[in-house]
């Protein structure tokens, strides 16, 4: 009977002494887990911090400092220089007015394609989205010149009116493709309430369907945003007799000289532009996240 007990008693006393042991491999692996991840984030902040601190030097102590990211003398007169003596303030402003235009049209037509694609069974729906999926293995160089010859038939080349449809007018098939999951999993009582309450198509769409798509919205504001503000090749196109209307990413290139690059103005002219992109990702976060993870659900 003694002995009996005195067995039972010892596993007892050595559990807390095993959790012990086996919590200090655990801890060793969460550190060691939290060190990479840091590494792994310093990395990819690097050229970003690089970016930066070479916004504040100038063009000898860039090159000079190497990877050193404090400047040897500060110069924020760099910003200033960049602002309104390269005419990085109009770049900025028709940047600004072209994506959102760009934004706005991409969200209505892609939520509108989404929603009738998602809700309504009719001849050729299988067709229309056999060929949005084929056109996304296109590659987007092809698309540039008959965009410009269109554009130069309907009179809007060298426009930003013209840009923008341009900009605006691609396919955009993960957005449509986004909405009509989302559309897809809400219940029909819903739509069929908004049509007893005696509301047409448009308007149970834009009162009850597109409000409640909020963070496909949000992932697709995003991802428009980043697509039309770095896009290059287009804007180059489309304001290469107007320099007045150039973005931000083509206006990259007033810094760049026959003979010389003025490295330190580029360098307070790309800071200055990725401003606004932090902005609205700080802004939209959270529905972007969730916006993807609904996505990657369905």
């Amino acid at each position: 009977m003694t002995a009996d007990a005195t067995s039972t008693v010892h596993p007892a006393d050595d559990r807390p002494a095993l959790t012990k042991h086996r919590r200090i491999p655990r801890r060793a692996l969460r550190w060691l887990q939290t060190l990479g991840l840091a590494v792994l984030g310093l990395v990819w902040l690097y050229p970003l911090l690089w970016v930066l601190s070479a916004s504040f030097k100038d063009s000898l102590d860039i090159f000079a400092s190497g990877l050193n990211l404090i400047p040897e003398t500060w110069h924020p007169e760099n910003y200033a220089a960049a602002w309104s003596e390269a005419g990085f303030s109009q770049y900025m402003l028709n940047s600004v007015v072209i994506t959102a235009a760009s934004i706005v049209l991409v969200v209505v037509r892609c939520a509108t394609a989404g929603y009738v694609l998602a809700r309504y069974r009719f001849r050729g729906r299988r067709l229309i989205m056999t060929v949005l999926v084929a056109t996304m293995f296109i590659p987007t160089g092809l698309f540039i010149v008959p965009v410009v010859e269109l554009s130069d038939l309907l009179g809007l080349l060298n426009t930003r009116a013209g840009l923008v449809l341009a900009m605006a007018g691609g396919g955009n098939v993960a957005a449509v493709l986004l909405y009509m999951g989302f559309f897809s999993r809400i219940p029909k009582e819903l739509e069929e309430a908004a049509v007893i309450d005696g509301a047409g198509f448009l308007r149970t769409f834009f009162r009850v369907m597109l409000p409640l798509s909020g963070p496909v919205t949000a992932t697709v504001v995003v991802l428009t945003f980043l697509g039309t503000w770095n896009n290059f090749f287009l804007p180059l196109v489309f304001t290469f007799s107007t320099p007045e209307n150039r973005t931000v990413a083509v206006g990259m290139l007033a810094f760049q000289g026959t003979n010389s690059t003025d490295w330190a103005g580029l360098a307070a002219a790309a800071s200055i532009s990725l401003l606004p992109i932090l902005a609205l990702f700080l802004l939209l976060q959270r529905h972007f996240v969730e916006g993807i993870a609904g996505a990657v659900k369905n």
